[in-house]
């Protein structure tokens, strides 16, 4: 896997206020999106998460986020993804959201994985490998 996957993003009007602007609920979207994609880039598939013989979940447990310089509508953006670190049943990540040259966005998060109980459960070792 790349040091940090990239993932396009386009922004459109349900992403936006009424000012074109984005609204700050939506970069929770557009970070998610980028993990995803990560993953699935990793191999790592939600689908067959669920299909393991004790099937797992991610979740996020911790997520730290600053607003920089904000979208707006039509822009093409990048959220940039990087696994950052593992332990036991949790992962980490460093994600920023990128216009062009100009930083807009970044997070820090911490996904724990699961059961579908609730009940953490350590990461199995063919996916740790390949964070």
């Amino acid at each position: 896997m790349p040091e940090k996957f990239i993932h396009p993003v386009r922004i459109y009007y349900e992403d936006t206020d009424f000012s074109g602007v984005v609204y700050h609920a939506a970069y929770l979207k557009f970070f998610e999106r980028g993990r995803t994609e990560a993953l699935r880039a990793a191999g790592v598939h939600h689908s067959k998460m669920l299909q393991r013989d004790e099937p797992l979940v991610f979740a996020v447990r911790k997520m730290t986020t600053e607003w920089i310089v904000p979208a707006r509508i039509d822009d093409l953006i990048e959220v940039r993804t990087e696994f950052t670190g593992a332990k036991a049943a949790r992962f980490f990540l460093s994600q920023e959201i990128w216009r062009e040259k100009t930083l807009l966005a970044r997070a820090e998060v911490e996904a724990a994985c699961m059961n579908m109980s609730g009940r953490p459960r350590r990461l199995p070792q063919d996916i740790l490998k390949r964070f």
